[in-house]
Order: C-alpha cells, then structure tokens, then sequence
C-alpha cells in the first residue's frame, strides 16, 4: 500500500487489514476521528507513537502538550501544514 491507496480507503467504513497500529491510529484520523487516534496512540510508548501523539495535540491545538510529544519523539515542531505533517507521517510509517 502507499500513501495513495491509503487516502483512498478513507472512503471505507473500516480501516484495511493488516494496518500497523500506528498506521490505524493516523487512519482515524484521517477519516476525522481524533477521539479514536488520539486512544490508540495512547497506549503506546515510543518514538513513533510520541511524534503521532504531537501531531494530534498540535492538530488539537494544545500546543504545550504537543511540544512535550514532539520533544518525546526526539522531532521538532514542523513549520508545515497539518495535512502536509500528516502525509510526512503516513510515509514514514509505511517505510519498511
């Protein structure tokens, strides 16, 4: 899968079979569920959870906490659009 057929199965009612966890979380996300993201990158604890748990607070708005998850992660606080960090994420998750 790529980042294209990934966006592409926003369009589904379910995410596809075989997604890393993190791949699931940026998934609801995707389809604008930051509630569910937000729960299932929680309960991880590590740099690749860290830098999605950023993402989400930045995307939420909650600036402090998303400095705290982007220092976790060991990352800087992007100057790109949240869309752009997004894809960023969604590729790098996809590297093997």
């Amino acid at each position: 899968m790529d980042i294209t057929q990934f966006k592409q199965s926003l369009s589904g009612q379910f995410p596809p079979e075989g997604l890393s966890v993190y791949l699931r979380a940026l998934w609801y996300d995707g389809k604008g569920d930051w509630e569910a993201a937000h729960n299932i990158v929680q309960e991880k604890n590590d740099d690749k959870a860290a830098w999605i748990h950023a993402y989400l607070h930045r995307k939420e708005g909650d600036s402090w906490n998303a400095g705290y998850w982007y220092d976790r992660a060991g990352r800087k606080r992007p100057a790109v659009t949240l869309e752009n960090e997004w894809e960023d994420i969604v590729s790098e998750m996809m590297a093997p």
